[in-house]
């Protein structure tokens, strides 16, 4: 569980830079540049989702069971997954009214996907992990449209277009993931089989 702890504290710790010091984000960007800040964050993300991922495995060979969900979680958390990949979508598609009215979809996506795995998941490890994503997320896109509404920022309009390619790319993206990937990478298939 170690592990799991520390990848989430370093994984979260430098995606939350921005949240608790911007100011001093924006210093140290200006001091070191672009690309060696870039270096360093991707470097500490990625060792962060190794660590995550690593611990996260570990403790699945021996999960402390805190509760054992309902199967009726399990739909809900596909539904919600849906929306989360319709969000993630959303976050690259132009000109979509997803984007146009959250501002930060992806942020929005990422909560949508932890908290649906926290329903469908009652191990200690899951709490964690997942937990600790919606609480960061939750965080994160507030303090992200309190900066936007401190600095006037102006999303482009959505399109019907834009939006229908993110619905549809979203929804294609998810069912590819929950029917292949997901038992492929994690070894559970969330629709059984």
């Amino acid at each position: 569980m170690a592990y799991l702890i520390l990848g989430l504290v370093l994984f979260l710790g430098v995606h939350s830079v921005r949240i608790v010091a911007d100011g001093w984000r924006t210093q140290t960007l200006a001091r070191i540049g672009e690309g060696k800040w870039k270096g360093a964050y991707s470097l500490a993300s990625v060792a962060g989702l190794v660590l995550i991922v690593w611990g996260f495995s570990l403790a699945r060979h021996d999960p402390v069971v805190l509760w054992n969900p309902p199967v009726a979680m399990r739909h809900i958390a596909a539904l919600l997954t849906l929306v989360a990949f319709i969000l993630l979508a959303a976050a690259y598609v132009p000109r979509n009214g997803i984007k146009a009215r959250l501002h930060h979809p992806m942020v929005a996506g990422v909560k949508v996907w932890a908290f649906a795995h926290l329903l469908a998941n009652g191990t200690l490890a899951d709490v964690l992990l997942f937990g600790s994503f919606t609480v960061w997320a939750i965080v994160d896109f507030s303090a992200a449209r309190r900066r936007d509404r401190s600095a006037g920022t102006v999303y482009p309009a959505g399109t019907m277009a834009g939006t229908a390619i993110t619905v549809v790319a979203g929804t294609g993206f998810w069912a590819l993931f929950a029917l292949v990937l997901h038992g492929m990478l994690f070894g559970v298939r969330p629709f059984g089989g």
